[in-house]
């Protein structure tokens, strides 16, 4: 039987192996996928392929920077518990692939997977580190920052379950807007916007809280009688005060309640006598979006008993 690419990729997700050895596995087993997975596991490999179905949601997020700050990077890798999370070959395991990323012009996962790393692939990297740590662990997501007259600066929060990448515009050098920048990332972790200003606002995103905003006020016994030109005028009003919430330049400060996070960087950029303003950020949590599984423990002792 010809082994296909589709077959490779079901296999590699069914044991976490490297994709050239699930293909090496289906050539042996003429396109057998349970007997590849147990050619995998009689190759050492045993310790991933069982571990490969559990979820992994917990982890770290590392950030890499080049010396003069024109090139950042950022990546999350998960693990199952936050044990490993704190494990020192973990830790480096995770801030190598960051270097990586910051160092290798990877346009998508496949590509960096591919990358060589200590001695061998990244993938089969992650592979020996999942059999000898003794969990599944997963490359979630990378990305670079390289912007012509962009410096990038950032911040790890909670010893990586938060880390932030921000550019900045300006012809200052790192030294002179360093701080400025730092300061700027602390906001993004801990407030989370989800735009950088009102032009970057997803038309979705808007025309769906509108929608609800809309309903909400005719649902209120205070507008009953109210006129829709009325109503409208309090949905953009709401809609306005909403938007200084999710879009970062408008958020209050957090070191300075006095002034937006605009004007903090404007202040910056006066200081050194140059003009510094917010061109991107990058926000990686740690897990989010993955599902969680809720162990039931009656279940599982009921099903390992048979009933």
């Amino acid at each position: 039987m010809a082994v296909t690419a589709a077959m490779v990729k079901e296999l590699r997700e069914m044991t976490g192996a490297g994709m050239m050895d699930c293909k090496k596995a289906l050539v042996e087993t003429d396109g057998d996928i349970e007997k590849a997975v147990d050619v995998l596991r009689e190759k050492g490999l045993s310790k991933a392929a069982k571990k490969a179905g559990r979820i992994a949601a917990m982890g770290l997020v590392r950030c890499a920077f080049s010396e003069d700050g024109k090139k950042a990077a950022i990546v999350e890798v998960n693990s199952e518990t936050d044990f490993v999370a704190k494990n020192d070959e973990f830790i480096g395991f995770v801030e190598g692939l960051a270097q990586l990323a910051l160092e290798s012009d990877a346009a998508d996962m496949d590509a960096f997977m591919a990358l060589p790393f200590e001695g061998e692939t990244v993938e089969a990297a992650l592979t020996n580190k999942i059999a000898t740590i003794g969990e599944n662990m997963n490359i979630r997501r990378f990305e670079k920052c390289e912007e012509d007259g962009v410096v990038y600066t950032g911040y790890i929060h909670g010893g990586g379950t938060i880390g932030v990448i921000v550019g900045l515009k300006t012809d200052a050098a790192l030294s002179e807007v360093e701080v400025c920048g730092k300061d700027v990332a602390m906001q993004v972790a801990s407030m989370n916007p989800k735009f950088l200003n009102e032009s970057q606002v997803d038309p979705e995103y808007l025309a769906h809280e509108r929608e609800v905003l809309i309903a909400e006020a005719k649902n209120d016994e205070k507008n009953a009688n109210k006129p829709e030109e009325i109503l409208g005028k309090i949905v953009e009003g709401r809609i306005k005060k909403e938007l200084k919430e999710v879009c970062l330049t408008d958020q209050k400060f957090v070191k300075d309640g006095d002034l937006s996070v605009e004007q903090y960087v404007n202040n910056c950029g006066s200081q050194v006598g140059k003009d510094v303003t917010i061109a991107s950020f990058v926000r990686y949590e740690v897990g989010e979006g993955i599902e969680k599984k809720e162990e039931d423990f009656a279940a599982e002792v009921a099903a390992q008993m048979g009933k």
